[in-house]
């Protein structure tokens, strides 16, 4: 249970804060190429927890940091994870028409525009985190930031475990060992957990302890984050997801459901988080918001 008095409250300050910053960084749909832009934003624009930002913002301040150079890197990050949804749901991947409550990009733009969307929203990514240098003369933080923003988003990161995920999926192989299931998860959804927390830290310039530290957080809250969605895809309505349930079952897909249950998952679900909040606990520097977000995220309903 989330104990934090005005917690709600205060995750609703703090999504329309990073709301405000994301709008100031996505591309003008008044010229050419305007329809792609106009996909982009329509994506980012369906909405969404912004989970990502947050824990990014939440990092940062905990180590001190108060500058604006975290935005560029929250605005980028929440670019790279909807970059990821809009692909998933391609008629080639999940061939899903609703996220969020909304119709999905390619539903919308078609699967051409769906496509080139998705591909436009992660450079374009890169091309806002670039403009931390704008923000600092530090540029070594923000170096290193890009690095860990590329190399958990790409080939061993992010898109290496949605690739062995896709991969499966395509060729029948339904029957995955908790191993293959654990090397999706942390890479397919952990490594964007990860990054937001290792940067945040960096651009406060944590030491390298402290950063391997919000790295591992973010590999617990990732995994526990994971098998939530899977408790939900057999507990939760459509209504309350705002997009399909019992996919998993439907295409007779390997979940930590299937493979243990829904109470052995839920209790995995809690023993990943209490591993994260003891790791969070040993850090320096405010935390209380940022301890009942990760709570919040491993007990979420929807």
């Amino acid at each position: 249970m989330v104990n934090y008095v005005n917690f709600d409250e205060e995750l609703r300050k703090r999504r329309d804060s990073v709301n405000d910053i994301i709008e100031r960084y996505l591309p003008k749909e008044d010229a050419v190429p305007g329809k792609l832009a106009e996909a982009m934003n329509y994506s980012i624009r369906i909405g969404g927890k912004r989970i990502r930002p947050i824990l990014m913002m939440e990092s940062y301040r905990m180590f001190g940091g108060h500058k604006t150079v975290v935005e560029p890197f929250m605005a980028a990050i929440e670019m790279i994870h909807t970059h990821s949804l809009v692909h998933d749901d391609l008629p080639a991947i999940d061939n899903d028409e609703l996220r969020r409550g909304r119709r999905t990009t390619h539903a919308v733009f078609g699967e051409a525009i769906g496509i080139l969307a998705g591909d436009a929203l992660l450079n374009y990514a890169y091309e806002t985190a670039l403009q931390a240098f704008r923000h600092t003369e530090d540029v070594q933080r923000v170096a290193g930031a890009l690095q860990i923003l590329s190399s958990e988003t790409g080939l061993y990161g992010m898109l290496g475990g949605q690739s062995v995920d896709v991969q499966n999926d395509k060729n029948g192989v339904s029957a995955l060992s908790k191993e293959e299931l654990d090397y999706i998860y942390l890479h397919k959804t952990g490594s964007l957990l990860e990054a937001p927390l290792m940067i945040g830290a960096t651009l406060a310039g944590a030491g390298k302890g402290e950063i391997g530290c919000m790295k591992e957080i973010g590999r617990r809250i990732g995994l526990a984050f994971q098998i939530q969605d899977d408790i939900l895809d057999v507990t939760a309505t459509t209504e309350e997801l705002g997009k399909p349930v019992g996919s998993d079952t439907k295409n007779d897909k390997t979940t930590y459901v299937t493979l243990m249950g829904v109470d052995r998952a839920r209790e995995t679900v809690e023993e990943q988080t209490a591993v994260a909040v003891r790791l969070l606990e040993s850090m320096p520097g405010e935390k209380e918001f940022l301890r009942e977000l990760l709570v919040h995220m491993a007990s979420r309903s929807k």
